[in-house]
């Protein structure tokens, strides 16, 4: 029975997705747009596009605040005073002489006279994050609050309290205490921010409507500022034994001068460790969201196909799209970890004392 139930929710999935088709045409239908759309930021929040009484198709879209700085000074506005579609020119004509360009090497910026300008506005990335960052708060001050009038013998806390103290423990216990070793407590705080904040924004990146939807930790200049902060934190954290190891290792003196080779090497690993950070999280996500939109995006490419070809590849669609967001569940945990593990680890290693011959 339950193979049977499941296989009538994937027909009534395949069915719907089909008689959504008839409003889409194949040859205008282009997966590559819909994936980019989906993974880069943009000043309003696209939700779908809908048919007119015409027969055309307009985006609908929640508008954002554009923040900008052009020739004529300060603008504060609307996103949603920008054209929807594109001039000949390629541009999203808006108010102040402003536009956003569609193509080029400034798309998706707003450009004054085809140069762009200081743009201070809040995009979909920086509102999905802002939500993200509150519903984070809020699970964790009334996780908090839960504690704040029991004691230690009393007995552990279930559901949803339950379930972050778990998440905790398990993070202090098997990641931070472990990677950074003695005295970890002053690094608890900052690790900690970074798992939960991580793995809020990934999971409500699964979710293909406002509020989620946002492509937070697939956005370089995000996963940039985490690395960043890992970054300064080890350098502060580093004792005169990592200054050390980096600009007078203990190997050969031909190593080391008249050419430093090795403290050039060491120097360069400084930086590349934080840069790993921010790749491996940022490609992980990007591709994690492109692959899972561009499976869903078959069903569309065979809507001009025979029916059989339409309930086919819909259906093994389908299946492919349940198993990605099923794998990028697993994926938003593991990312979020294994950011917090290095982070720890680079920490610990900056800290690390010599180990003294008996």
């Amino acid at each position: 029975m339950k193979i049977l139930n499941h296989t009538k929710r994937l027909l009534c999935m395949v069915l719907l997705s089909m008689a959504i088709l008839p409003a889409v045409k194949a040859e205008d239908f282009s997966a590559k747009d819909v994936v980019l759309e989906h993974i880069k930021d943009s000043h309003d929040w696209h939700i779908t596009d809908i048919q007119t009484a015409d027969g055309k198709l307009e985006p609908l879209a929640i508008p954002l605040p554009v923040i900008v700085k052009s020739s004529t000074g300060w603008h504060v506005f609307s996103s949603s005073q920008f054209e929807h579609h594109a001039d000949a020119a390629g541009l999203r004509q808006g108010p102040f002489g402003l536009a956003i360009a569609t193509e080029g090497e400034h798309a998706g910026k707003i450009v004054e006279n085809g140069e762009p300008v200081l743009d201070l506005s809040i995009t979909k990335t920086v509102a999905v994050m802002f939500i993200n960052v509150i519903i984070l708060l809020c699970c964790i001050l009334l996780s908090a609050r839960w504690y704040k009038n029991r004691k230690a013998s009393d007995a552990a806390p279930g559901g949803f309290v339950g379930f972050i103290e778990m998440m905790v423990m398990y993070v202090v216990d098997e990641i931070i205490k472990p990677g950074v070793g003695k005295g970890y407590e002053k690094y608890v705080p900052y690790l900690l921010t970074c798992f939960f904040f991580i793995f809020t924004c990934n999971v409500m990146g699964l979710i293909p409507f406002p509020p989620g939807s946002g492509n937070v930790t697939g956005n370089i200049a995000v996963t940039f500022f985490l690395a960043l902060c890992t970054f300064i934190i080890v350098q502060f954290s580093g004792n005169k034994h990592y200054w050390k190891e980096i600009f007078w290792p203990e190997v050969p003196t031909w190593l080391k001068a008249p050419i430093p080779i090795i403290p050039v090497i060491e120097f360069v690993g400084i930086f590349t460790k934080p840069f790993a950070l921010m790749i491996r999280l940022f490609a992980n996500m990007m591709a994690g969201h492109a692959i899972a939109v561009a499976i869903t995006c078959i069903i569309f490419l065979v809507a001009s196909q025979a029916i059989a070809v339409q309930l086919s590849m819909s259906a093994l669609s389908v299946l492919m799209s349940v198993f990605m967001m099923c794998l990028e569940c697993l994926v938003c945990f593991i990312q979020a970890m294994v950011f917090t593990m290095l982070s720890a680890v680079f920490i610990g290693l900056a800290r690390v004392e010599p180990e003294h011959e008996h």
